[in-house]
């Protein structure tokens, strides 16, 4: 380690690639290869209600930290891009919701079919068929399905803990940055704030019977400077950020944007962000929010976020377009 290494260059030279890094990182640069003219969008999901971030406590991990959510936004947020005809790069926690999947989680799924049989002579034909009034809800959400496996458009990446997130984020965003102003980034992001470096993690299972472990504990850097300036410094950049206080909402986000010099920050209170977001500027900000009758009809707010955010990305490159050309 250099004694003029950044925190973020700290960060990665104290934990190792993930498993299977090296194929995810093709993967990335064969799906960007294959969509280099379209508009872009990564979007990363854990964050709030999107999928949360593990902190293993040892090599061979039995315990960990964990800030575990279900991946609503993230989602959600996917499906309205894809709508919207961008390629779609989406980087999950492992067993957080999914793209069209995450309408039939549980049992719904399975309740919705039915096993049909037909006896006749000499056999017994099993079939499996959608249930009554189940094919109005299923058949759009199928077809949106595959119209994204068969345009190709969708790239999904799971991962389980911080480094594995933070070590794809980085491949990621350098895979985008050929995309110029074409590339979105939509960092759903509220990472954990702490890791375990590797050379101060055991090896083994930690034995209660040793007394409570002393666990030493290192701020992770935040990731936002690196990305804007060095890894994609072309690209809409797109952050959120959550508060329970609805007096330090505008603060922090505007604080934020002025650390980190990125486009946007989208600002929720816990209690309501399934029904009110903020999208704040350096130098604006305004509400965006779901009225009754939407709510009553089951409008998910990420689709009037998604649209607004197509609507900024466009500006920004024809605006990029036309700085180059003047």
């Amino acid at each position: 380690m250099t004694k003029n290494m950044s925190r973020w260059e700290e960060f990665y030279h104290s934990l190792t690639p993930p498993s299977g890094f090296d194929s995810s990182k093709r993967q990335l640069q064969e799906f960007c290869s294959r969509h280099q003219n379209k508009k872009i969008v990564l979007v990363t999901v854990p964050y709030q209600d999107s999928g949360g971030t593990t902190v293993p406590l040892e090599h061979n991990t039995v315990r960990f930290v964990d800030n575990f959510s279900a991946g609503t936004r993230g989602s959600a947020s996917a499906e309205y891009f894809l709508h919207a005809g961008y390629a779609v790069i989406f980087v999950f926690r492992l067993k957080s919701l999914e793209p069209f999947a995450r309408h039939f989680t549980g049992q719904t799924f399975l309740n919705m079919l039915e096993v049909r049989k037909e006896n006749n002579e000499h056999s017994i034909n099993v079939a499996v068929a959608v249930k009554g009034n189940n094919l109005g809800e299923l058949l759009p959400i199928l077809q949106q399905y595959q119209d994204a496996q068969n345009s190709g458009r969708l790239l999904q990446i799971p991962f389980t803990t911080l480094s594995d997130y933070l070590w794809l984020l980085r491949a990621a965003s350098e895979c985008l940055s050929d995309f110029g102003p074409k590339a979105m980034l939509y960092l759903a992001a509220a990472v954990s704030d702490f890791y375990v470096p590797t050379d101060r993690m055991p090896t083994h299972k930690m034995q209660s019977t040793e007394g409570p472990p002393t666990i030493s504990l290192q701020l992770v850097p935040k990731m936002l400077k690196p990305l804007v300036n060095i890894w994609v410094p072309k690209a809409y950049v797109v952050s959120f950020k959550l508060e329970t206080d609805t007096n330090l909402l505008i603060k922090k986000s505007r604080e934020a944007l002025n650390k980190y010099n990125h486009n946007l920050v989208i600002a929720n209170i816990l209690q309501t962000r399934k029904y009110t977001v903020v999208f704040v500027f350096p130098d604006s900000d305004y509400e965006i929010n779901l009225g009754e009758e939407e709510i009553k009809n089951n409008v998910e707010i990420e689709s009037k976020i998604v649209s607004d955010l197509v609507s900024k990305h466009e500006a920004y490159i024809k605006e990029c377009e036309e700085g180059n050309n003047s």
